[in-house]
């Protein structure tokens, strides 16, 4: 980040785009992502009534889930309201891609519900 601002990016980071550019994109890839994981959090429930009686169980893996879409949603808020941008929007949006790595493989692994399939 200072050897971008100082203009002397060395020659393994010269293929990647300018930072402002990889923002800017991580942000359009949430606010795609964000309302199709509250439609597929939304298709879940509808189906958990469907296949045992109830919309939600607070089951593990539906809990994660909707700790994920309240972490994506704070993202949003913070960036649209406050202007969150750079580095603490690129850190903030990380820490919600961990939760989605450990909403699919760490529940299934680490937690025991209706969706534990290790």
């Amino acid at each position: 980040e200072r050897a971008e601002r100082r203009g002397s990016r060395s020659s393994v980071f010269a293929a990647f785009p300018d930072l402002e550019t990889i923002d800017e994109l991580g942000y359009k890839a949430i606010m795609v992502g964000f309302p199709l994981l509250a439609f597929g959090v939304i298709l879940g429930a509808m189906w958990a009534n469907y296949a045992w009686g109830g919309y939600w169980s607070w089951d593990p893996k539906e809990t994660w889930s909707l700790i994920v879409w309240l972490i994506y949603g704070a993202y949003i808020h913070a960036r649209m309201t406050r202007g969150w941008e750079g580095r603490r929007a690129a850190i903030y949006s990380i820490f919600g891609f961990l939760m989605v790595v450990f909403c699919f493989w760490g529940v299934n692994f680490l937690l025991s519900g209706l969706h534990a399939y290790a």
